[in-house]
């Protein structure tokens, strides 16, 4: 059996000397994809931040493919293999789309001319600068800018957010593409759950910095009780 791409042990974390974050313990198998759930201000984009680099770390250990990287700086994660799309995009808005994603190239199998394939809107437009896209096309452009680093585990914090209904499509479509049929890791945040659980293998949901529940997407996908009760999802109701 391989080894999980990514372990947490008892992860406790936050900002200054507040933890947001309670004994955080839960593994990702190799070409997995987990859901990560919960109502606003539960401790999601908190988790991802810490396995990205970027919260005051308190206790616990992250392991990458194996490796430790609990003390490890946020630029030393990405190189050991995290690719980070935050809620902000974080694209350079002054360089071009094609200088955005070579700027942080790595090697390995994801390349410019892939993301292309993938996004076929960021090539139309890949002499335009960063602040001349539209918010759909900043968001390709982070997932983009996130492949080029060629990562093990790419995270997605809320990729849907503020987009409109047929940018979420096309945006769906890719990210199905990236974690089905190139065997990426992922862990997707998002706010609606019945959009990413039938695109991951695995589902938790956090609530207070802790983890309530873990299990199949498929599982929680068909138990209207548990998505109510965690997640306001009403029953029938089809977010």
């Amino acid at each position: 059996m391989s080894e999980p791409v990514l372990v947490t042990e008892k992860l406790v974390a936050g900002y200054g000397e507040a933890s947001v974050l309670s004994a955080i313990s839960f593994s990702l198998s190799q070409g997995k994809t987990l859901a990560l759930l919960g109502r606003n201000g539960t401790g999601k984009t908190t988790l991802v931040d810490t396995l990205a680099g970027l919260t005051t770390y308190h206790s616990g250990t992250i392991r990458l493919m194996g490796r430790d990287i609990t003390k490890l700086r946020a630029d030393r994660r990405a190189a050991a293999g995290i690719g980070w799309v935050p809620q902000e995009r974080n694209i350079f808005k002054s360089l071009t789309v094609e200088e955005n994603l070579t700027a942080i190239a790595r090697p390995g199998t994801w390349s410019v001319e892939r993301v292309y394939a993938m996004f076929p809107r960021l090539k139309e437009r890949r002499r335009n600068l960063g602040n001349q896209l539209s918010g759909g096309e900043q968001q390709m452009l982070a997932v983009g800018r996130a492949l080029m680093v060629n990562p093990k585990l790419l995270l997605l914090d809320e990729p849907l957010e503020g987009l409109a209904p047929i940018i979420v499509d096309e945006l769906l479509a890719a990210i199905r593409r990236i974690v089905e049929g190139e065997g990426m890791s992922a862990i997707i945040i998002e706010q609606k759950a019945r959009k990413v659980l039938p695109l991951s293998d695995e589902a938790v949901i956090l609530d207070r910095g802790a983890i309530v529940y873990r299990g199949a997407s498929a599982d929680l996908l068909a138990d209207e009780t548990v998505l109510s009760q965690h997640l306001g999802v009403e029953k029938g109701i089809r977010h």
